[in-house]
């Protein structure tokens, strides 16, 4: 617990830079984008950030322990497809069943990733190229070159998008935004407070030490990976409600945009640190970058190596925060562990 507590105050750093950073790009944007401080932008650009944090708050579950699941896309791709296929022959569906369903189904792609990572030993990284391949494969068999068009969607689907849930002036919180903002502030308080979490921190930051300890490592990657799967489900159904048609392509290349949110935020790729507020940070700045690159009429080659350079200079900035910082707050609580009332139990 100790270590946890000695890199919140890191953490709370990097979220403050990001913020700042956001701020920064944000202006640049509006110099050069005519009308860029407008609703319509802010409402493009909230709905992108949706299916990224939603996504990215499972993808943090995976990063902290160790690992990464780079079937994200696949998994929002074919869930998208599926549930848009089975909802336009049943239009009377509830939304919540409708949801349960798309969490059920990417629970299980995750469940795969998650037992042959934790249980045949074979790296995360090598599990999930393997299914992102095999999901899309699956897609692309299960729609036999077909498209789920939106005229077949019922239309509290397709209106979705466009429910509002808070209103202040022109600027209005929509109903995608608000389900991330959801999930974010139920797993933040998870992940921080809660014994799941703190598992998983531990077997992030030492797995021996969490050996040791009793925790049963595998079993916790697995629920990891699984939970990760659930998020990218609901991520699916959102997809859906967002574009409407969905062909085989759908979400292809998302799992970029996932991991740059999470380690832009501040999840350490090594394990151990981050939290889902820094990943949604990071998912806004990656869709504001994103969405603005859209609006400048930017090659789309530009825009994927964009996010590769956040990634390399994230990964290099929370390697200097760990080698230069992290020791001198270490020396700093020791010496107030003395003044601390309980500090000699």
């Amino acid at each position: 617990m100790r270590r946890i507590r000695r890199w919140v105050p890191l953490q709370r750093l990097r979220e403050f830079s990001l913020v700042i950073i956001l701020i920064i790009v944000v202006l640049i944007f509006g110099n050069q984008i005519d009308n860029y401080y407008t609703p319509r932008t802010f409402n493009r650009i909230s709905s992108t950030v949706a299916l990224i944090t939603l996504v990215a708050v499972g993808q943090t579950m995976v990063v902290l322990t160790r690992n990464v699941d780079l079937s994200v896309g696949s998994v929002v791709g074919f869930t998208a497809y599926y549930v848009g296929r089975y909802v336009s022959k049943n239009e009377d569906m509830a939304p919540v069943m409708l949801a349960a369903m798309a969490m059920g189904i990417g629970a299980g792609m995750g469940l795969i990733n998650g037992l042959l990572v934790a249980y045949g030993r074979i790296p995360a990284i090598v599990v999930t190229l393997g299914t992102m391949a095999i999901y899309r494969g699956v897609l692309v068999e299960y729609s036999d070159s077909k498209s789920v068009a939106t005229r077949e969607l019922p239309d509290w689907i397709k209106e979705l998008p466009q429910e509002s849930i808070f209103h202040y002036g022109e600027y209005e919180l929509r109903a995608l935004p608000a389900i991330a903002l959801a999930a974010v502030i139920i797993f933040f308080f998870l992940l921080l407070y809660g014994s799941f979490g703190r598992r998983l921190y531990a077997i992030g930051s030492s797995p021996e030490a969490a050996n040791l300890a009793g925790i049963r490592a595998p079993r916790m990657v697995t629920l990891a990976f699984t939970m990760c799967g659930a998020m990218a489900g609901l991520g699916g159904m959102l997809y859906l409600a967002r574009f409407g048609t969905i062909t085989v392509d759908a979400a292809r290349g998302m799992e970029l945009q996932v991991v740059a949110a999470v380690v832009v935020g501040g999840v350490n790729i090594l394990g151990g640190s981050g939290t889902v507020l820094g990943a949604m940070l990071g998912a806004i700045l990656i869709g504001t970058i994103e969405q603005s690159l859209i609006r400048m009429n930017i090659n789309e080659f530009w825009k994927d190596a964009l996010l590769g350079l956040c990634i390399i200079i994230a990964v290099s900035v929370d390697r200097i925060l760990i080698n230069q910082l992290t020791p001198w707050w270490s020396r700093t609580e020791l010496q107030r562990m003395p003044e601390e009332p309980h500090a000699a139990v």
